[in-house]
């Protein structure tokens, strides 16, 4: 962003009530590159607003390429790192959260749960979030962030050139009815949901239901104390027969007149009005970053609004891909520092501490002239 303030504008908006941030031109406290300097949002929980002119970019019968890179050095806790595209008129100076927007992208971060990254796409003057929920990037290093729109309508969201989201605006997003619709759920009387069926030419065996079930087990032997005139007959324990197989049932067969199962159909909706310009947003003029934040820090760079992904992907493969090694040594090295130094710190503390509790643990030695002070405070 070299030349930046020949481009920007920093807005006043909140400024007359100590509210507005303020923006530095600076590569952050740990980079691959150093040379390479982005805006960075400065003083914490302050609503920061600036904005650029581009020239007109139109996505009518082109793909819409919007790309830009972002590090969240602060501990940000609660706040967004988006950007928004504007096509009207834009007063820069008074620039602030309620000019429309054509599109709104980015990550929005808030305590533990709320790491969302923002597609919001504005149509007839009403803005249409995202149904997906799409996870943004929380680390201390820089990301990019990559939205790619089609004229067909299909989208794609890339973080450092890998798919993280695809689909399209007319199922992703609630801005036309749904093409299709559930129709009727009861199934018709003649629906036939029967895979297999009896098979009607099967026929039983002749004397199949004279095979009894059980039979005298033909190994058993009478016991040798056996007798008959007190024990009566003796007869052989029954086993199951090895030859009944039950009662008869003909086998199945394939039915050929097997519907599959029934399934609620999906109809045309008769709502439903297609918009073959459904993806065409106003023609750009202005790029803005509008956001609040509860701990400032984070450094925009590398804004990007094109109709080539290919170009957009080999941007990142140039900058990120070529720094992002560099800038995680960077940031370990910080973090040493910083360690140290809260260490020292915490060290200093402690001896402090220690000393002012030594103190009071001496006995205060009787000074036999403390009678005269005490003397001297009466009169």
């Amino acid at each position: 962003m070299d030349g930046w303030q020949d481009r920007w504008v920093v807005s006043d908006w909140k400024r007359s009530e100590g509210k507005a941030g303020f923006f530095k031109h600076t590569a952050g406290k740990w980079s691959g590159d150093p040379d390479d300097k982005g805006i960075q949002t400065y003083k914490d929980a302050k609503h920061f607003a600036i904005s650029a002119k581009i020239p007109e970019f139109s996505n009518k019968n082109r793909t819409l390429v919007v790309q830009y890179s972002i590090k969240f050095e602060q501990d940000i806790e609660c706040g967004g790192g988006y950007i928004k595209l504007h096509s009207g008129y834009v007063n820069q100076k008074k620039y602030g959260g309620d000019n429309p927007y054509s599109l709104m992208f980015g990550p929005d971060i808030c305590g533990t749960q709320k790491k969302m990254l923002h597609v919001i796409v504005s149509y007839h003057g009403q803005n249409y979030p995202i149904k997906k929920d799409i996870q943004c990037e929380t680390d201390k290093l820089t990301h990019f962030y990559t939205f790619i729109l089609k004229p067909d309508a299909t989208y794609t969201v890339l973080v450092d050139n890998r798919e993280r989201e695809f689909g399209s605006l007319y199922t992703d997003w609630d801005i036309l009815p749904p093409q299709k619709i559930k129709g009727d759920s009861r199934k018709p009387a003649d629906w036939d949901d029967r895979e297999y069926i009896d098979d009607p030419n099967d026929v039983k065996p002749a004397r199949y239901d004279s095979i009894p079930a059980e039979i005298p087990d033909p190994k058993a032997k009478e016991p040798d104390d056996w007798d008959e005139d007190e024990d009566g007959l003796w007869k052989p324990p029954k086993i199951p027969n090895p030859a009944y197989k039950g009662p008869w049932k003909r086998k199945k067969i394939k039915n050929p007149n097997y519907k599959g199962k029934w399934k609620t159909p999906w109809i045309d909706n008769p709502e439903f009005e297609d918009d073959p310009d459904l993806y065409v947003l106003n023609p750009i003029k202005y790029i803005g970053i509008e956001v609040w934040q509860v701990k400032a820090g984070s450094v925009f760079d590398n804004i990007l609004i094109c109709d080539d992904p290919e170009y957009a992907r080999q941007v990142v493969e140039d900058i990120w891909g070529k720094n992002k090694e560099a800038e995680k040594e960077a940031y370990e090295e910080a973090e040493k520092v910083r360690r140290s130094r809260e260490e020292k710190v915490a060290e200093r503390t402690k001896e402090k501490s220690d000393k002012r509790n030594g103190a009071r643990r001496r006995p205060k030695k009787h000074d036999p002239d403390d009678y005269f002070d005490d003397y001297h405070d009466e009169l």
